[in-house]
């Protein structure tokens, strides 16, 4: 086998709650990766950080010291997570941290930049290795959305799925990954709108933020989809945008749904939660039926809301609604695992996004590379991509 590495992927996302991290064997053999699972882990930011990141995102207004001081707390968080995972995993080769994302500048259709902090020089002097970083700003530069970056993974793990399938990952934002859409062309990947950004906002309302989230969905079950909220809701302009698009809590913001509510006074917390959940099954639900798709993988923190859950199946009569831990990616951890995807392809010399899906105006070769202890060694480029990905979850099942 060729292109052997073990590379540890790191994320924190749209949820801002902790550092997700994977570390994966990736090996080639007869043009196909396989990867093996080894070891995943959450680490919960410290409560006073988390709850400074917190005041620091849109919309509020930032100094520079501000962003300094969090991009340099950040970092060494990641740097100590990457320290106990190493530690668990028995050694990594390479690191690739996407760190926090605090902005995403989006003009309608158009990203202009994009911003993740938390310092990966932290990381490489913690851990003495290689860092792949910032690694969203190439697409952006080629034109791209920056966004979504997963569909080079779902690309290559459903390789091969008959019929017509769709890749979900619900994390604060919803993002769809179209395999084989109507009328032929590329694949295609964008963001649907939120899926637990609003549903967890409605949370922190209800229990004056003692809750960061709706715990198994108990909320939103407790209560009823007021319509006229919905309808409201689904109004904004975001989901009338053709693919590819992106968005965040840029938009989709606890300021957001209180300019919403305030229109409808007298609405319960949990009808409030009932509606948003709704908000996020429907527009999910509208892009799955618009590209006539047949089997849908999931991920994310979403897919642990049965309320969220039953409300897609709902809306999607006939349609196979499974996860990706069928498919050797436990279902919290699949962003992690992609970037460290992202970080194999990039150290092998591969873009690591599918311009199709981003709008960029071709393959890039993702992410700045900061040297660990030593001198900095990457493997060989390798000629050509992996046409498949097979992985293998050694932490459970596979």
């Amino acid at each position: 086998m060729t292109g052997d590495l073990r590379v540890l992927g790191m994320i924190s996302g749209t949820s801002h709650d902790g550092i997700d991290v994977a570390a994966v064997d990736f090996a080639v053999h007869d043009g196909v990766l396989h990867g093996t699972v080894r070891y995943t882990a959450t680490t919960p930011y410290p409560g006073e950080l988390r709850a400074r990141l917190m005041r620091a995102l849109p919309p509020a207004a930032l100094t520079f010291a501000e962003v300094c001081e969090l991009d340099t707390l950040i970092g060494q968080a990641f740097a100590e997570a990457a320290a106990q995972a190493i530690e668990r995993a028995g050694g990594v080769d390479l690191i690739c941290s996407h760190g926090q994302t605090v902005y995403h500048w989006v003009d309608g259709r158009r990203a202009l930049g994009t911003l993740q902090i938390g310092q990966p020089a932290w990381i490489a002097e913690r851990t003495g290795l290689p860092v792949v970083a910032d690694v969203r700003a190439r697409d952006v530069a080629a034109g791209g959305q920056g966004a979504p970056l997963v569909p080079l993974m779902d690309l290559l793990l459903l390789a091969g799925l008959p019929g017509r399938p769709a890749a979900l990952n619900l994390g604060g934002i919803a993002n769809l990954t179209v395999l084989r859409p109507p009328g032929g062309g590329g694949p295609i990947a964008y963001d649907t709108g939120p899926a637990n950004a609003l549903i967890d906002a409605a949370a922190v309302r209800a229990s004056g933020g003692r809750c960061r989230y709706d715990a198994d969905g108990r909320l939103a079950a407790a209560g009823r989809v007021d319509q006229r909220l919905l309808a409201h809701l689904l109004a904004e302009p975001y989901y009338a945008l053709p693919a590819p698009k992106s968005t965040g809590k840029e938009l989709f913001h606890a300021a957001y749904l209180e300019e919403a509510v305030a229109a409808y006074p007298g609405l319960g917390d949990a009808d409030i939660a009932a509606t948003v959940t709704a908000l996020t099954a429907e527009t999910v639900a509208a892009q799955v039926r618009k590209y006539e798709v047949d089997t849908v993988i999931a991920a994310g923190g979403g897919c642990a809301n049965p309320t969220l859950m039953a409300m897609l199946r709902e809306r999607l009569p006939g349609v196979r609604l499974t996860t990706t831990a069928e498919f050797g990616a436990p279902v919290d951890a699949k962003e992690a695992i992609a970037f460290a995807l992202i970080g194999w392809h990039t150290a092998h010399g591969l873009p690591g996004a599918v311009p199709s899906c981003t709008g960029a105006a071709g393959p890039r070769v993702l992410g700045a590379i900061v040297p660990g202890a030593g001198p900095l060694r990457l493997p060989e480029p390798l000629a050509a991509a992996p046409t498949a990905l097979r992985l293998t979850d050694a932490m459970g099942a596979a």
